[in-house]
């Protein structure tokens, strides 16, 4: 905050007042604002509704459902210095914050905590082992599912079970269950589509356990397998593994999506890879840094972040992807899935 010039913050993001005290809190449309200042006079103003029975290493200020939220949150800031303010926080908190002249000017501080949270510490990154771990066993189940003529919503409600049952407290996303043309759009919203012979599956799911998300890709392919589908899915698996091979800290993130990119452009694929190649995650799905041709941040050891290069081509209904989560370690990156890439046709019945 220091050096951003930034001598007070509020934070009313949930994951990162849970990174910061240890606790999960909800507010619903309630205000619930944590005030940073380098002086060390620290608040989280929260409603009554929200008893609090352990530490939170932070002073709490308490108010109820007639009062002023903001205006008692004022009271904290100090009017004629610069305030931060995170991206999340409704613009009816801060309109009322700028009504109430608390604040010289009005910055937004995201970028300080999503850096911190970006690099995650040895026990964070246990749990993100633990919990693509779990994917992979998730994603060997499902794989079998493809051809018990299930819809695609069907699968859908298969996959949530799954997580249910073996400890996670939800899915990270919504899974995507992907036949045929339904797979050559990269973000599908998934309907009543059922799989038929010789259809790419697109499966993209992810879980929370102990807090952390994971995230995975996989196609596979219903009864048999074009020699194009065959193509596209080779040039996607050689292109992921590019991208994760250029991971090693002090390589830049668009150094990763290139890559990957190049390859696919090489092949004459360029104009079908429609998306960036990754994204960072962590307590959430999509966290601050993504792997993308336009971002130059250097890579850095602890960072976790996604590779999930595809190709789509909706004329041919073919869609691939293949997507793991790596953490970057001293001499390059750890990969966290490993369940098998190689192509998966999987028998009819």
């Amino acid at each position: 905050m220091e050096e951003q010039g930034m001598p007070q913050m509020i934070i009313s993001d949930p994951p990162t007042i849970y990174y910061l005290t240890g606790k999960w809190i909800h507010p619903g449309e309630r205000m619930l604002a944590l005030y940073l200042n380098v002086n060390g006079n620290h608040k989280l103003v929260i409603n009554k509704l929200f008893p609090q029975e352990k530490d939170l290493g932070v002073e709490l200020v308490w108010y109820d459902d007639v009062e002023d939220a903001v205006e008692i949150l004022s009271q904290f800031v100090e009017k004629d210095k610069p305030i931060g303010i995170d991206k999340v926080w409704p613009a009816r908190f801060l309109l009322r914050l700028q009504e109430l002249g608390a604040g010289s000017k009005f910055l937004n501080g995201s970028m300080i905590v999503d850096y911190v949270r970006m690099v995650k510490d040895e026990h964070e990154q246990q749990l993100m082992r633990e919990a693509s771990l779990a994917n992979d066993k998730i994603m060997e189940e499902l794989i079998p599912l493809v051809v018990k003529g299930y819809t695609e919503n069907e699968l859908n409600a298969k996959v949530r079970e799954m997580y249910a049952a073996t400890g996670h407290s939800g899915v990270s996303f919504d899974p995507i269950t992907a036949y045929g043309k339904s797979g050559a759009d990269p973000h599908h919203v998934t309907d009543d589509t059922k799989g038929k012979r010789g259809d790419s599956v697109v499966l993209d799911i992810g879980g929370i356990l102990n807090d952390y998300c994971s995230d995975m890709t996989r196609t596979v392919f219903i009864g048999e397998v074009s020699d194009k589908a065959r193509e596209v899915y080779e040039i996607v698996k050689e292109a992921q593994q590019r991208g994760i091979d250029a991971v090693k800290p002090g390589a830049r993130m668009c150094d990763v999506d290139l890559a990957c990119r190049n390859y696919i452009t090489e092949k004459g694929y360029g104009e079908y890879f429609t998306h960036r190649t990754g994204h960072s995650i962590g307590m959430e799905d999509h966290e601050y840094g993504d792997v993308s041709s336009v971002n130059e941040d250097i890579i850095q050891v602890g960072q976790v972040f996604s590779i999930e290069p595809g190709i789509y081509l909706m004329d041919e209904g073919i869609g691939v992807r293949i997507e793991d989560l790596v953490i970057v370690t001293e001499d390059g990156c750890e990969v966290l899935n490993h369940f098998t890439k190689d192509l998966i046709v999987v028998p009819e019945e």
